[in-house]
């Protein structure tokens, strides 16, 4: 069978290493940012809303669209043109139904008067931040994109030791672990129900089960 990887040598590239790192801090960035959101529900007792937890959701969407690109330059040493259309195509669409959560959510709240749902950071509610980081996120991709013909199939030093591969695989299982508390962290507030109520105030779980009230 024939590889999409080229036969002949690799050839090195700036390029091509810079986009790996972009995708790394990618995945890195909004796995980040998807503990953020964690940090807000378990350490300051914010139960996030049905729309936060889509958010979320479309938040390590996004990352896992490059921790694709990651793998496959840890795994081959290079990655594709195919492979990044593959990667940034998942993180786009991610991007685009975040965003429209996001802004969903943002125009809920956006009468005079409205305190909104949840804690400020700076000044702005926790899902106008997403609403912004998905905007600038998808002008991200879109120029990586427009340089993936000149980074693909370029070498890259991340199948054997070095920064370029403990930097990917810590992406990745930071990414994978994320994921876990996440999928943990939605099954103890819906607990056994269909639905999350549109303002959540305990973790249906454990009120299920009868240790919380």
């Amino acid at each position: 069978m024939h590889s999409i990887v080229p036969e002949t040598p690799l050839e090195g590239g700036l390029l091509g290493r810079v986009q790996f790192w972009f995708a790394c801090f990618f995945a890195i960035g909004w796995t980040g940012v998807v503990c953020g959101g964690l940090f807000y529900q378990f350490a300051l007792w914010e139960y996030p809303c049905p729309l936060c937890l889509v958010q979320r959701m479309f938040m390590l969407l996004a990352a896992t669209g490059a921790a694709y690109i990651v793998r496959t330059a840890l795994s081959d040493g290079a990655v594709t043109g195919r492979d990044y259309m593959t990667g940034w195509g998942l993180a786009l669409v991610a991007l685009i139904a975040g965003s429209f959560a996001s802004w969903r959510q943002t125009m809920l709240h956006v009468l005079p008067g409205a305190k909104g749902y949840g804690s400020e950071v700076l000044g702005l509610h926790l899902y106008v931040w997403a609403w912004i980081l998905f905007q600038v996120s998808v002008v991200a991709i879109g120029v990586v994109l427009a340089y993936a013909h000149t980074t693909a199939d370029r070498a890259i030093p991340a199948t054997g030791p070095g920064w370029y591969r403990t930097v990917g695989l810590f992406a990745l299982w930071f990414l994978g672990l994320v994921i876990a508390v996440n999928l943990v962290a939605v099954f103890l507030e819906e607990g056994l129900h269909w639905f999350l109520p549109d303002d959540p105030g305990r973790y249906e779980f454990f009120h299920d089960i009868g240790i919380l009230d």
